[in-house]
């Protein structure tokens, strides 16, 4: 071993931010998206689960306050127009256009059902967006992040051969730098993967759960006023 590399070798700083500063520009772009993609993901994550809590505990207390055996007419008063929660707003479509199929001599316009349906249908699709947005970018990242960290690591291998070219030393302690930095990219791409994947499935599942509760709601809603007209 050539004692001139064993300075190199013990001074050379291996923490992150120097294995960053020594990566060429590409390395570093590739680093950057990254983490980048990493912190957006978490920051989904969170506002998701947020999100779906207080969905579930909206829904939870409206479904109480219907099934309390209060008059659909009164309850809507109280609901209004432009509710806050969404089962009042999914309640909402279906009492407006409810209201709406009435004629003036009390009789109602054919085919209201279909037209109550279709209003709550429209209702629970926007609920539905809205739970769902952000889940997508998830799931891109989930499914491409360990290969943008693997593209980071190839060149960074090639830059780290060329390097060795240059040096014609073929000693450690000149491959190890690169090749640590060439490492890491792939480390990021890991990193913003897998929270992604895992995540990205409990959220899916905890959305479908919450949108199966707003048309279970919906169904029931819509068989009362089946009765209602049927009679």
């Amino acid at each position: 071993m050539d004692p001139s590399t064993l300075p190199l070798a013990t001074e050379m700083d291996f923490s992150m931010w120097a294995l960053f500063a020594r990566a060429t520009f590409t390395v570093k772009l590739v680093m950057l998206m990254l983490i980048v993609a990493s912190f957006w993901g978490w920051a989904i994550i969170i506002q998701k689960h947020i999100m779906y809590r207080i969905a579930r505990r909206e829904s939870d207390a409206f479904d109480a306050q219907f099934w309390s055996g209060e008059p659909l007419d009164e309850l809507f008063d109280e609901v209004g127009t432009d509710p806050t929660s969404a089962s009042q707003r999914i309640f909402a479509a279906g009492m407006i256009e409810w209201r709406r199929s009435h004629r003036e001599d009390g009789g109602l316009i054919a085919g209201a059902q279909a037209r109550i349906d279709r209003s709550m249908d429209v209702a629970i699709a926007k609920e539905a967006e809205g739970l769902n947005r952000g889940l997508g970018f998830l799931a891109t990242t989930g499914s491409t992040a360990p290969f943008i960290g693997l593209f980071g690591t190839v060149w960074g291998i090639k830059h780290a051969f060329e390097e060795i070219a240059i040096a014609q030393n073929t000693n450690l302690a000149v491959v190890a730098p690169g090749i640590s930095e060439a490492l890491v990219a792939t480390a990021l791409g890991l990193l913003a993967a897998i929270p992604a994947v895992i995540f990205y499935n409990k959220l899916s599942s905890d959305s479908d759960r919450i949108i199966g509760g707003y048309e279970s709601f919906a169904d029931e809603f819509a068989t009362i006023l089946s009765r209602q007209l049927d009679s």
